[in-house]
């Protein structure tokens, strides 16, 4: 990941209450609830989901989009962390054979002890914002899903879904976008939640392809190449590739990357699309 100052983060809980049957909302967990219920629906709604979908919602919270959810689909798996409203969502939900609630951490989810096949899984939710690049990653880690439709904090989705050659592009992106597909979806005003957080959100859905475009150990070493790349984003890429402890490249080598793809190498690691890295650790695996 980029090394970039980043905002202080907040974590939105979405419910479809000011407050949950346990007290007020946590500071301690900088819950914030989603009390619009248009703006739940309009979520739901983007899902396009058919009766023979499984869906995996990440911390349903006290329920704001679970409620819309239950029923419109074959399966549903609420993963919810906080002790007490994992409880409350098990008792409300204890009669319905089709939902199950898994008390964890997402990021300790084995997604294939929920099923045959985690590529089915269409996983929507509220992502923890302080910690969205390992959830999200995690998410894009194989097995991957069918689909994520997520909030997150509004400069985290525009580093999501960010084009080469702009401020908010970098690691993020390239990362998301070498195996999927991301796209903003709609913004949620601060004034949805109560409490008012101190950030604005936005729902991206993000869609892995399928087929990958490239194997296991291609993206693995497609994340050194990138990490280091914007470590170092200020730099030419031609010196982050002869320079940097992670590649290490003799300058022979990195001119010849030059002449075979025809690029100047001069530039930083910005202006490079996704399938340009792509395209460039391939190259230096041939070296």
């Amino acid at each position: 990941m980029p090394h970039r100052r980043s905002p202080p983060m907040t974590r939105l809980r979405l419910s479809s209450e000011s407050g949950n049957r346990q007290g007020r909302p946590k500071r301690s967990l900088g819950q914030n609830f989603l009390v619009d219920q248009n703006i739940q629906r309009k979520i739901v709604s983007a899902l396009s989901l058919s009766p023979d979908d499984l869906v995996l919602e990440i911390g349903p919270g006290r329920g704001a989009l679970t409620q819309h959810l239950v029923g419109q689909c074959r399966g549903l798996f609420l993963v919810e962390l906080d002790d007490a409203l994992a409880a409350d969502l098990e008792a409300r939900y204890a009669d319905n054979p089709d939902v199950r609630v898994i008390h964890s951490d997402i990021l300790t989810v084995n997604f294939e002890e929920l099923t045959e096949d985690p590529g089915e899984l269409r996983v929507v939710g509220n992502i923890p914002y302080n910690i969205t690049a390992p959830i999200l990653f995690k998410l894009l880690d194989r097995p991957r899903p069918r689909d994520i439709l997520m909030m997150v904090q509004h400069e985290v989705a525009r580093r999501i879904v960010a084009v080469p050659g702009g401020s908010d592009y970098g690691a993020m992106a390239v990362g998301v976008q070498t195996v999927a597909t991301p796209e903003m979806v709609m913004q949620v005003p601060r004034g949805a939640f109560r409490p008012v957080p101190g950030v604005d959100s936005s729902v991206v859905r993000i869609t892995p392809k399928n087929p990958a475009p490239s194997s296991l150990e291609e993206e693995q070493r497609l994340r050194i190449l990138t990490r280091a790349a914007f470590q170092w984003r200020r730099k030419q890429f031609q010196k982050i590739l002869r320079d940097h402890s992670e590649l290490s490249l003799s300058r022979g080598d990195v001119e010849r990357l030059g002449v075979v793809t025809g690029w100047d190498l001069t530039r930083r690691p910005e202006t490079f699309s996704p399938d340009d890295f792509l395209r460039l650790q391939r190259e230096i695996e041939t070296l």
